[in-house]
């Protein structure tokens, strides 16, 4: 669904994260940021207004990044986002004699997604928390940490977790978005603030930034997240030297009564049913964005529709542009210019928020300039960069939803049963909310035509809620989690699930290769390397079959963030930051920035021991009723961060937010209520829900957690595992 014009996930609520006996560091000893408080920055081998010449990136540095191997300046590194490093330093048959060069805690208990950005012998990394961290390169010392004191009660605001991916640079400048909505320009010698703006419509809605910002034309642009939460996406482009706003682009219309911003915005409500507005619509831009200086376009990628239900956010159907949509925009005004949607009506949170590559493909004997794009509904995307004509798509993962694209229309080809919002009957639908593949950085190699990602086969059962009444302080997906039926619990039975590390050939469209391996963010080398991420280390494989050449000793924790490649005194190095990507909540994170190169033989101190809190709830004792009204709103509330008490890991995560059923507050229906409602852990991420549940709403849920902690007490013979 091209259309040409010359017009001018999700979720965390009930007892969110932060929770946990570790507590969170911010890199401050006792931080404890709270709402109002000011941003805290920490200095070390610079002093404040230090004439360091830090970050000089202006447009000419940006449009030659690949004269300028050895940096990483952005991103994805270049324009195109394609995280390929033209060095060639480390190869396979050297590859094995990678080693560990230093290494810098960065003191949070959470998980960790930034890619760092390297500029002129300095490392620029965000944190969990929106925090900054700027190293030498070469000694590993720390130069300054910006603390952005997030108050930890928006916590209760972010789908995902407090995560952060990364910042932008210009002009001397870092530029970092907080999860509580702010956009902060930092001195790149100092640390200190320069300028700060807030990006929110209103910060009564549930908006946050976990993306990493980009400059464009010397303007920083930013989207946010909150579709869950009944809100209106949109980007933002600010002048990079002042903050001032400079034009602004939403992706769902608007109340028609209040006349719409434009005429791409007419034409979206065109596309949409019954008073959608009131619930938001969604279409959040949280992540992905790529420019192209060949054509001067701005790509956007848009978020799932809210709620999720599209019989009660659009009744009566319609494509609801421009959700799950990538949208060229002309990077002067903001102006729309073209839009692809890879799932019209949009009712699974199948988010095109994913990476969007720009790269020249030689297709049918002609060269094309394409956007490519694996988004989360499983199908690998092709499409004209100039006109955004699809010009092939093919799944990359197993689905159900569609049986194809059909290349005439642009359309998917769907299977009706997925379409739970108009049967009204539950139905196993493959991918999850989950997606086939996620935020996790995608990269593309030009040398060998491969496009390199994370894919994963799972699926949900769907089913319409019940009695769905909005609600700004939950998630808001429409959908009744606890519904099934013999035949979608079958069906689900026969998807089939996995995750793996996979090679595609975005020409022919079919796989180059694929191998088991977690979700993780990918880089490509000239050097014939891909390197990702795992549960406990750095591996890098040969970019041609996969095999696996080489692979860090066990850095005690998940790596899910994008790696980089950098050079330095002449010599290759790769940087990423690890930080609980799975395991139990309450574990030691181990969050680092590692940087390894030929050669390195630093050592990281020894594993801090753990032993996983023993499961010993207090006995199950509410009548069955209570129980099912407890599971009820322990669906509607909490599931989407906390999951399964007692089998927390799901589709989406593991690890990340405390698995409720090893909650010790379990045991007291008064300290149980003196988090949920009284807010005694809102320091920690936990806001007070007082506005949302009452106290026999809260001692239910309670009673639901007890019971399930209790069934799975049973072990692994327990129907309930």
């Amino acid at each position: 669904m091209t259309v040409r014009a010359s017009v001018s996930v999700a979720f965390c609520t009930l007892l969110v994260a932060g929770c946990g006996p570790s507590g969170d560091s911010s890199g401050t000893a006792g931080s404890s940021p709270s709402a109002g408080a000011p941003a805290r920055v920490q200095t070390a081998g610079v002093a404040a207004g230090s004439a360091t010449r830090a970050a000089r990136v202006d447009t000419a540095r940006l449009l030659a990044a690949d004269d300028e191997p050895g940096q990483w300046m952005s991103t994805g590194r270049t324009y195109s986002e394609q995280r390929y490093s033209p060095l060639a330093q480390i190869t396979p048959e050297n590859v094995a004699e990678l080693g560990l060069a230093w290494y810098a805690d960065l003191g949070i208990n959470r998980t960790q997604e930034s890619t760092p950005l390297y500029i002129d012998g300095v490392l620029y990394v965000t944190t969990a928390w929106s925090n900054v961290h700027a190293f030498d390169a070469r000694t590993g010392e720390r130069l300054w940490m910006y603390d952005a004191k997030v108050p930890r009660e928006w916590g209760s605001r972010a789908c995902c977790d407090v995560v952060n991916r990364g910042v932008a640079a210009w002009n001397g400048k870092v530029y970092v978005g907080t999860l509580d909505g702010r956009l902060v320009a930092l001195d790149a010698a100092t640390g200190v603030p320069v300028w700060e703006i807030d990006t929110l419509l209103s910060r009564d809605l549930a908006y946050t930034i976990t993306g990493a910002p980009r400059v464009v034309k010397g303007r920083v642009l930013i989207g946010n997240g909150g579709a869950e939460y009944g809100v209106r996406g949109y980007v933002s482009a600010y002048d990079a030297e002042t903050g001032e706003l400079v034009w602004r682009f939403f992706t769902v219309p608007g109340n028609p009564a209040d006349g719409f911003e434009n005429e791409a915005m007419a034409m979206a409500a065109e596309t949409w049913n019954g008073e959608w507005w009131k619930l938001g619509g969604g279409g959040t831009v949280w992540d992905s964005m790529a420019y192209d200086p060949e054509l001067d376009l701005l790509y956007i990628g848009t978020g799932n529709g809210s709620p999720w239900n599209q019989a009660l956010r659009s009744p009566g159907g319609g494509d609801n542009l421009f959700l799950s949509s990538i949208v060229a925009l002309d990077p002067d005004d903001g102006s729309y210019v073209w839009h692809y949607q890879t799932t019209p009506g949009e009712t699974w949170d199948y988010t095109a928020t994913q990476p969007i590559i720009v790269a020249d493909l030689t297709i049918d004997g002609v060269e094309r300039r394409v956007v490519m794009q694996a988004p989360k509904n499983g199908f690998f995307y092709v499409l004209d960069a100039k006109t955004g004509e699809l010009i092939s798509a093919k799944n990359f993962a197993s689905v159900n939803w569609a049986s194809g694209i059909d290349l005439s229309t642009g359309r998917p080809i769907e299977n009706p049963a997925a379409r739970y919002d108009r049967t009204g009957k539950p139905a196993a639908v493959q991918p999850s909310p989950g997606g086939a593949h996620s935020w996790h950085p995608m990269a593309f190699s030009p040398e060998t035509g491969f496009a390199y990602l994370s894919a994963s086969d799972n699926a949900l059962i769907y089913a319409p809620a019940r009695d769905f009444i909005p609600n700004p302080r939950v998630s808001n997906l429409g959908i009744d989690l606890a519904a099934s039926s013999p035949e979608a619990l079958a069906e689900l039975a026969r998807l089939p699930s996995g995750d793996y590390v996979l090679a595609w050939d975005p020409v022919a469209q079919r796989e180059a290769w694929r191998v088991p391996g977690p979700a993780a963010g990918m880089l490509a080398t000239a050097g014939g390397l891909v390197f990702h991420g795992s549960a406990d280390s750095l591996v890098a494989r040969s970019a041609h079959d996969g095999t696996e050449l080489w692979r860090s000793e066990n850095v005690h924790t998940g790596i899910v963030a994008g790696p980089i490649s950098f050079e330095l005194d002449g010599e290759q190095h790769v940087a990423v930051v690890s930080g609980r990507a799975a395991g139990n909540y309450y574990a030691p994170s181990h969050a680092r920035l590692l940087v390894f190169k030929l050669g390195g033989n630093a050592q990281l101190p020894p594993a801090v021991e753990f032993t996983p809190p023993p499961l010993n709830p207090p006995p199950s004792t509410a009548p069955v009723e209570v129980i099912t009204r407890g599971e009820r709103l322990y669906l509607e509330t909490c599931w989407i961060c906390h999951e399964n008490p007692g089998n927390a890991g799901g589709i989406f995560r593991r690890g990340l937010f405390p698995d409720l059923a090893y909650s010790p507050a379990l045991v007291s229906r008064e300290a149980f209520a003196a988090i949920v409602l009284g807010g005694a852990r809102a320091p920690n991420g936990m806001a007070s829900f007082a506005d949302t549940l009452d106290e026999e709403e809260t001692e239910a849920i309670r009673a639901y957690i007890i019971d399930r902690a209790n069934a799975a007490a049973e072990g692994p013979g327990s129907p309930y595992l």
